[in-house]
């Protein structure tokens, strides 16, 4: 079992920046993969960024160039740092682990935090 606890969401400007961090519990040493999804109000859920056990990551192309997915295994913490935000980027933000290595942003997780809700206004 991997528990996940989401925090750093709020409210900010348009062009601003955020960044979230995930602090994972449990049965980590088992996780190949890890990642941030969102889901905006009326909206289905998206894959924001992914990162890999060997380090790779994958973004979504609406967030390419504007966030940074980084994790610190010491501290078995997973980031995703968000900059140049927009209003479109108003969600709630999950973080998720998976058993299986991640070659794509729509990866498939096994375990899910509770969200954090990120607000940008224009």
């Amino acid at each position: 079992q991997v528990q996940l606890v989401e925090s750093g969401g709020g409210s900010v400007q348009a062009g601003g920046s955020l960044r979230l961090s995930c602090a994972a519990f449990g049965s980590t040493y088992s996780v190949d993969c890890m990642g941030w999804f969102r889901q905006a109000p009326g909206k289905g859920h998206e894959g924001v960024a992914t990162v890999a056990s060997d380090g790779s990551t994958h973004y979504a192309d609406s967030v390419k160039g504007r966030f940074t997915i980084s994790q610190d295994n010491a501290k078995n913490t997973l980031y995703l740092q968000m900059n140049s935000l927009k209003p479109e980027d108003t969600a709630m933000y999950y973080c998720a682990a998976g058993y299986s290595y991640c070659a794509e942003v729509d990866a498939r997780m096994n375990y899910w935090g509770q969200g954090t809700p990120v607000t940008v206004s224009s």
